[in-house]
């Protein structure tokens, strides 16, 4: 392998020695030739030398030599080389107006010539440039026109070269069909000249294309074909396609693959530090989870690529990223915010279309494409027709001028005729187009103002169904609580109870007070919940100090129901508010006593698992309970049993807990049966880390 390395060196070295002596050698023929059509002939090969070793400054300098040689020899085949040469020299460095000038006065001396064949390089190359001015119409015009040429003669490389930059034309004009044959046709010459690096480019362009005008199997299919010429090390390339093609994937339903490619698309660009493929890797990531009912996970990829989005201000990407937000919380019930996401979008929606420049409309494309073959061609003919007329005097030749004059002048006169009928029509579609619009514009804004109302009138019912479970749970269960404790003091008062009865009745006053002070804690936080201004105060502290705090308040209860308790608790520290802890264990606990029986067992157990984080569980060996009442836990307020002593509740105890855990960025769930007993557990991050609010 070093063998073949240190020869390749030598091979590329004896290259670079055998240009530099071909130069070397034909700057000496220069300085000895005698000044003729010869001496720009070796200028223009040392010209050529310079320009593929990018030396652009030495190359301008003997472009200078060769122009004043061709001038004062009156050699126009010389001239119109070096201007070609000057002008390939400007374009590549990007300065396309003097491009455009030195291309143009090229062109005029081959047509002078009658050398169709450069004149067609010309065309082609000169309509690149216009294009990359910003010029379409002028670009377009050029470029097809050099075409037509190129493809009689079947010149390969210089075709490959003109279509793929008509296509990229016809893509900066929206013109999306007339992209996609150019580039079709720019990826067939490719191939035959086996030039990989342009095969991949066309093929990634026609993936994004399909992409655009959502045909997502034919996008597909030329990702994954450019996938096929791209090396595995080639890790830029393949993590701007990757992303693209999850994204197809996605589209195509084969979430299998989307997944697949979509996470490794988001791996390479996070390792080369891409912030525009990690934001189109999260937002198909957004798409994926969405389509496959993975909430919680879309949600999360999401609020990540808008965050991105945000930092680098790709519009494009920010609008996917709204768009697919809006539709999530529209999905899960969150409409306050969905229909702020819907403002966001139609904002920058907005913002984008105001800065968008004006691009040729399709007609007028239409229009330049039908009347190249003749308006083109005549323009380029009448030039050495006049030159012609020049040269000869006699009465044939100038019939022929006369003709010529006579075609060329009518052809102006019947496109402007056409001009004259087509630009009132297109104005009046604009016009139509702009009312369109602005009445588009007015319909979503009424939309948006419906949806406003509709919003507020379901908050403001939600708060009157707070205000009337608020009334209902004081009128009946804190009232009952509290009745129950009133009459044990009023006996107390009384002196009606001896001793005895005393301590006999003290452990039930005691439930009693606990319960009212749960169902209080319950209602309070519920309450302020609904009203949205419930908030986490998280800090560091033992968890364990806190199930030896709220054991101490049911302990009694467990040993009047003859329950086991079974404490598995260990020293282990958790980043959250420890007031809605308390209240969560609180809640469980009591629970777990509550459908418990003489003889059952309560295990309580906390550790760290895979992820960092610390699992919480409570487990009963109680009644258990069935799947379908499993579903309505956590979301329905109003589902409630009794106990195993016929305790009742209210229903909103693992309502609170659920509500709590997600506020301290954790989550809970239970694993329940029938008859054997239930589990719950809670998940809660041990560290600020976890706490990405506060990051």
């Amino acid at each position: 392998m070093r063998q073949i390395l240190v020869l390749l060196c030598l091979f590329i070295s004896s290259l670079s020695l055998s240009q530099t002596k071909d130069l070397e050698q034909l700057t000496i023929d220069l300085a000895f030739k005698q000044v003729d059509s010869s001496k720009v002939n070796t200028c223009i090969e040392i010209i050529t030398l310079h320009y593929e070793a990018n030396d652009y400054d030495l190359a301008l300098k003997y472009i200078e030599q060769s122009e004043k040689l061709s001038k004062d020899i009156e050699f126009n085949k010389g001239l119109a080389q070096t201007l070609y040469l000057k002008a390939l020299i400007y374009s590549k460095k990007e300065e396309h107006k003097k491009a455009v000038s030195f291309y143009t006065e090229s062109k005029r001396l081959y047509i002078s010539l009658n050398d169709t064949l450069n004149i067609a390089k010309i065309n082609s190359k000169l309509g690149v440039t216009k294009i990359k001015a910003g010029d379409y119409k002028a670009g377009i015009i050029d470029a097809l026109s050099g075409i037509q040429q190129l493809e009689h003669k079947k010149l390969d490389k210089d075709l490959a070269y003109a279509y793929k930059n008509l296509a990229k034309a016809y893509q900066s004009t929206n013109a999306l069909d007339d992209a996609i044959v150019y580039y079709l046709k720019s990826l067939e010459k490719d191939k035959v000249l086996k030039n990989s690096n342009n095969i991949i480019a066309s093929s990634k362009n026609l993936g994004d294309l399909y992409s655009k005008k959502q045909e997502y199997k034919e996008a597909v299919n030329y990702y994954t074909s450019t996938l096929e010429y791209v090396k595995r090390s080639d890790t830029l390339l393949r993590a701007e396609i990757l992303p693209n093609l999850g994204g197809a994937y996605v589209k195509t339903k084969r979430y299998a693959l989307a997944r697949r490619t979509l996470n490794e698309g988001e791996k390479l660009n996070r390792s080369i530090k891409n912030d525009l493929g990690i934001l189109i890797s999260l937002n198909n990531l957004g798409a994926l989870n969405y389509d496959t009912n993975n909430y919680e996970a879309a949600n999360d990829y999401l609020s990540e690529a808008g965050n991105i989005g945000r930092v680098i201000n790709s519009e494009a990407e920010l609008l996917d990223t709204y768009l697919l937000h809006k539709t999530l919380d529209s999905t899960t019930g969150n409409f306050k915010r969905a229909f702020a996401w819907q403002r966001e979008y139609h904002e920058l929606k907005n913002k984008i279309k105001s800065k968008k420049k004006e691009t040729i409309a399709p007609a007028l494309v239409k229009s330049i494409k039908d009347s190249i073959n003749e308006a083109t061609l005549v323009k380029d003919t009448l030039p050495l027709a006049n030159q012609t007329l020049k040269n000869t005097e006699t009465a044939k030749n100038k019939e022929s001028i006369s003709r010529l004059k006579l075609v060329f002048y009518t052809l102006l006169a019947a496109f402007a005729i056409a001009l004259i009928f087509f630009v009132p029509s297109y104005l009046k579609r604009n016009s139509q187009l702009k009312y369109t619009r602005e009445l588009e514009a007015k319909n979503q804004q009424i939309k948006q103002q419906n949806e406003a109302i509709l919003e507020q009138s379901k908050y403001l019912e939600s708060i009157n169904n707070v205000k009337d479970k608020l009334f209902s749970i004081v009128s009946h269960d804190l009232k009952d609580s509290l009745t129950s404790t009133k009459g044990f003091i009023d006996l107390l008062k009384e002196g009606s109870l001896s001793d005895e009865e005393f301590n006999s009745l003290l452990p039930e006053l005691s439930d009693n007070a606990n319960n009212a002070s749960l169902l209080l804690f319950n209602l309070l936080n519920w309450s302020k919940s609904q009203m949205q201004s419930l908030e986490a105060k998280p800090s560091l502290f033992d968890i364990q100090e806190v199930f030896e705090d709220k054991l101490k308040l049911v302990e009694q209860k467990i040993q009047k129901k003859g329950i086991e308790l079974i404490n598995n608790t260990s020293r282990d520290y958790v980043f959250a508010d420890r007031s809605m802890v308390e209240i969560i264990i609180q809640n469980l606990l009591a629970n777990a006593v509550k459908f418990c029986k003489s003889g059952d067992q309560i295990t309580i157990n906390n550790k760290v698992n895979d992820n960092g984080k610390t699992i919480i569980s409570i487990a009963d060996s109680g009644t258990g309970i069935s799947k379908e009442n499993q579903d309505k836990l956590f979301k329905d307020k109003t589902f409630t049993t009794v106990g195993t002593n016929n305790e009742k509740g209210t229903g909103l105890g693992l309502t609170i807990c659920k509500e709590m855990v997600e506020l301290n960025q954790g989550r809970i769930w239970v694993d329940s049966e029938l008859k054997k007993g239930s589990t719950f557990y809670i998940e809660l991050p041990k560290s600020k880390m976890g706490y990405p609010l506060l990051n």
